[in-house]
């Protein structure tokens, strides 16, 4: 998709992604994915037949890596690989009763706290949270990025240093079932995707109990209030946004 308006591209949304392997080798960081996109929209990375998008980079680094599971882990922590392969990093901080559906990938001193969720095609980087009783499902937290108490990211990206109020929703699929579009300027784009969640920019702190419709996208350094429903394009950096 040439000529892509620099708003929903990917290194206008997480502009320190480019250097994540420079900030953390291997042993302390873990795997980071390669959000460089050339003249594609962001959410190219959530498109699955894309060749480099998240379920083809997740899956190509655990067939590299293979499974782990920390023998720190208790034996109340629930490990399905029925449809692919976890890798717990160690380091990992997993709190009781949490579930991993693989393929999911946790990276060292990332987060897991009581009663989490990780579903399928899940890349938690380090020191990112997914807290209690929240859940995420074909979705990345970038480093430092926190969905901490009661939240739901859906086939969503969330830029480091990024935070989910308490009860925040990435809803992740339209009433209709119909494929989600975003308007950008005067143009509307469909995206093609059927489920697709937020993009949510570096730094940008979402207020307890805000929902965000399919699609929607927020540039870095915005702060929403609480209680709010954001719909579409938010693409002026540090934007105040309420209902």
């Amino acid at each position: 998709m040439a000529g892509t308006h620099e708003s929903v591209t990917a290194g206008k949304l997480w502009p320190s992604a480019k250097n994540l392997k420079e900030h953390w080798d291997i042993k302390d960081g873990g795997y980071f994915p390669d959000l460089t996109l050339e003249n594609e929209p962001a959410w190219k990375l959530l498109d699955s037949s894309y060749d480099k998008s998240l379920k083809s980079q997740l899956n190509e680094l655990l067939s590299s890596i293979g499974s782990n599971v920390p023998e720190s882990i208790g034996k109340d922590i629930s490990i399905d690989e029925s449809n692919g392969i976890v890798h717990i990093a160690e380091g990992a901080f997993v709190g009781p009763f949490s579930r991993f559906e693989g393929p999911c990938y946790i990276a060292p001193e990332a987060e897991i706290r009581h009663g989490a969720y990780i579903r399928g095609n899940s890349w938690i980087c380090y020191q990112a949270v997914l807290g209690h009783a929240s859940e995420i499902k074909h979705s990345i937290l970038l480093p430092n990025a926190k969905a901490p108490h009661f939240n739901y990211v859906g086939d969503s990206i969330v830029g480091s240093h990024a935070n989910l109020g308490a009860g925040v929703i990435l809803s992740n699929l339209r009433n209709d079932g119909r494929e989600t579009k975003i308007k950008v300027r005067n143009d509307v784009i469909n995206t093609e995707l059927r489920k697709f969640g937020a993009l949510i920019g570096e730094r940008t702190q979402i207020g307890c109990n805000s929902v965000t419709n399919p699609g929607s996208i927020l540039a870095p350094d915005c702060m929403v209030w609480p209680n709010t429903t954001l719909s579409g394009l938010y693409d002026k950096k540090g934007s105040k946004i309420r209902n």
